[in-house]
């Protein structure tokens, strides 16, 4: 019989549990990625969803559960493989289903209506989400919408690797995605603490890409890092601080914020003004010497 001086617990297990390993990345996998489905919730409706990396362009969000492949239009089908969400149907009965098809808080779609059900079960649970106070809308009817701040844009277009992307906030507020020791996001930005020159502010021609017709006569601010070393603006591109960027062993805890720039499809974030202009007040006669005491 074990006597009760014993440093165990009354379960039989050690006091002292030892350091677990943590995982890694390989250093030829595709992603930096401990998981391939990050868990999100959505910021319109608040509904839990799941982000997936493409083999092109930007990450795209999912419904976290699959459905049945027959009431999804082929067009809207998705399928994930090695962790890589691909927009077409893989031939079986269950599918994918990108989350702004049933999403409560937009219009619905006249091809989602053999998702009606779905679709309303997602609006019960936002309206508990939005009743118990776990999730609030970005505007209210009860209250005034806060006009947005042209001098700090919430969303700015930076430019770097020859690039342009739109930032999910503004410049002083990226946070750095990878993991650290305690397995928690790291809380450093990407902006070092005392710096200030680091981009420039400029006027750039809002034009298009991928063969869209340019905007006519409009201008947009863009914080412009391409001055910056190339090791520099690829730090800033995989949204590493810069003791993580040294470290390349680090996993990445969260996908990357930076989301291509389409002048057409966020034209609501373009700004014809620069944030660091001062408009200087005008002078009066008194100061200029010309007007009478």
């Amino acid at each position: 019989m074990r006597s009760s001086s014993t440093p165990w617990h009354w379960d039989g297990s050690p006091p002292v549990a030892h350091p677990r390993r943590s995982l890694r990345i390989e250093q030829d996998s595709p992603s930096r990625l401990l998981r391939c489905a990050q868990r999100d919730r959505c910021r319109e409706c608040g509904n839990p969803v799941e982000w997936y990396e493409r083999s092109f362009a930007r990450p795209v969000c999912l419904h976290p559960q699959e459905v049945p492949a027959v009431k999804v239009p082929a067009a809207h089908r998705w399928h994930v493989s090695s962790g890589v969400a691909h927009p077409a149907g893989d031939g079986r009965v269950w599918c994918r289903l990108a989350h702004a098809h049933v999403c409560p808080a937009r219009d619905a779609a006249p091809e989602a209506s053999a998702l009606i059900e779905l679709r309303r079960s997602l609006a019960l649970n936002m309206r508990r989400l939005i009743d118990s106070g776990a999730f609030t809308t970005d505007t209210s009817p009860s209250r005034p919408t806060a006009q947005p701040d042209v001098c700090r844009p919430a969303r700015p277009v930076v430019q770097l690797l020859y690039v342009r992307y739109l930032a999910a906030h503004p410049v002083e507020d990226i946070q750095c995605v990878a993991q650290t020791r305690r397995r928690d996001r790291c809380t450093q930005m990407l902006l070092r603490t005392g710096e200030t020159r680091v981009g420039v502010w400029t006027l750039v021609p809002a034009t298009a890409t991928r063969g869209q017709l340019a905007l006519p006569s409009e201008v947009m601010a863009v914080y412009d890092l391409t001055a910056l070393p190339y090791a520099e603006q690829l730090r800033w591109r995989m949204q590493r601080c810069s003791a993580h960027a040294a470290t390349p062993s680090a996993a990445d805890l969260a996908l990357a914020d930076w989301e291509p720039f389409d002048p057409m499809l966020h034209h609501a974030h373009i700004h014809n003004r620069l944030p660091n202009h001062i408009r200087r007040p005008r002078r009066t006669h008194h100061e200029h010497g010309t007007g009478t005491p």
